[in-house]
């Protein structure tokens, strides 16, 4: 068994702020009191006769409604300042990915993680202008640690000299980021020439360490 209680706010000026007081038992609501109802309602043959019982109590609904005042509005500028307030850059990574088979050779995926809060704008620009056929996108997913992400897609027959970005608006950014795609190599090819480069160049220093410690000795 247990009672929750919720502040919902929907604006700062505290328009259509409610309190709801819930009690559980086995998972299962059975009474709820709600400040814009202003009073219990039950959900089950025992939520009814409580809330027969508390409605006619008038200490217990003015003390039910008097935490409206006492909790929810007192804290209401804390709850924005610490956790509504917040924003989060979003990271953004844009790849080639496998076309599904289409009238298109080539799709490119632009992605956003970890931002906050939920509300975001990507879109893609070719040459400039913005593209709107060809474009497919999810919804904002839930990580389900307060943090969003969101994937968008364009198909797209490639043209030699075009210029593609992904552009994404969120209110954690000053101004829209435009992300250019780089077509010379696939990311992965990219991410195999660094790594490569990088053994190269270890490899060339140990040879040379050891060299060293060679004529030395």
């Amino acid at each position: 068994h247990h009672m929750m209680r919720q502040c919902r706010y929907s604006s700062k000026d505290l328009q259509g702020i409610e309190l709801i007081t819930s009690y559980v038992f086995n998972k299962a609501e059975y009474i709820r009191f709600n400040s814009t109802v202003g009073k219990y309602v039950g959900y089950t043959e025992h939520g009814v006769k409580n809330a027969e019982a508390w409605n006619s109590d008038a200490g217990i609904l003015a003390q039910e409604r008097g935490q409206l005042e006492r909790v929810c509005k007192p804290n209401a500028a804390i709850y924005y300042s610490a956790i509504l307030d917040k924003t989060v850059e979003p990271h953004v990574r844009l790849s080639s990915v496998a076309p599904p088979i289409g009238r298109h050779p080539a799709m490119l995926m632009c992605s956003a993680y970890d931002f906050y809060p939920k509300p975001i704008r990507v879109t893609w620009l070719r040459d400039g202008g913005e593209v709107k056929s060809d474009v497919t996108s999810t919804e904002e997913l839930a990580n389900g640690d307060w943090y969003y992400q969101i994937h968008s897609h364009l198909e797209y027959t490639p043209r030699s000299g075009e210029k593609i970005s992904c552009m994404v608006e969120h209110i954690s950014l000053t101004e829209p980021m435009v992300y250019d795609w780089d077509p010379s190599l696939p990311e992965a090819e990219r991410n195999k020439i660094a790594i490569g480069a990088s053994g190269l160049v270890l490899g060339a220093i140990l040879a040379l360490a050891g060299l060293i410690y060679y004529k030395k000795k």
